[in-house]
């Protein structure tokens, strides 16, 4: 079995994700914090690594791999036998379509302006900026809302197994519960709440969070 580290902000939501298979799978590995707050995902030292300087990072036995798609998609099939993609081409494809829209359009609504300005800006002595909350919540709701309608439930997003596409909405959650607007936002997906009650109960879930 390949030694596994992960470089990243323990409380990133794409480092969250790739721990989170990992855990599921049952894989033993290491997280070396990487603070993206204090520039040090900047220092030439991990720009080495990762020349974007985002994270995560994952080194699997002196490689090298970033960009959290790519490092899920390969721990998936090197750890876990592709459990966590559905074998149907039309589910596997709702899977990437999901984990899409979480990167092109919900993490930027819901974490790069509502998380950041509610929770991160305060938290360091900054004062929200409301207009850039305000202006976010219509594009964060349309994301919501085209992952409910492709959402078959019972119990995960995918159906009976947990998926990536799980991995990838859970952490947004993870945040977004804690702001006002998440009652806005999920208004017109109710299939997504009744998910989310479940998977934030899940014992890797609340280990990764804790």
């Amino acid at each position: 079995m390949a030694k596994f580290t992960i470089y990243g902000t323990p409380i990133s939501v794409y480092v969250r994700i790739v721990r989170l298979l990992l855990e599921e799978a049952g894989v033993d590995y290491s997280l070396k914090s990487v603070d993206i707050f204090n520039g040090e995902s900047q220092s030439a030292e991990y720009l080495a690594k990762n020349p974007f300087g985002k994270v995560p990072t994952l080194e699997a036995d002196g490689e090298l791999i970033y960009e959290t798609s790519a490092i899920v998609g390969y721990l998936d099939a090197v750890v876990a036998d592709h459990k966590f993609s559905p074998s149907d081409p039309l589910r596997q494809a709702r899977m990437r379509q999901i984990m899409a829209v979480v990167d092109s359009y919900l993490y930027p609504a819901v974490i790069g302006s509502i998380v950041i300005q509610r929770l991160i800006v305060p938290s360091q002595g900054g004062k929200t900026d409301e207009a850039k909350v305000a202006s976010a919540v219509a594009p964060a709701k349309t994301a919501m809302e085209a992952i409910e309608a492709i959402t078959v439930g019972q119990p995960y997003l995918l159906g009976t197994d947990l998926t990536i596409a799980d991995f990838y909405l859970i952490f947004i959650f993870t945040y977004l519960c804690q702001v006002p607007e998440f009652e806005a936002i999920t208004a017109k997906t109710p299939k997504l709440r009744v998910w989310w009650e479940q998977v934030r109960q899940l014992p890797n879930v609340k280990k990764v969070t804790g």
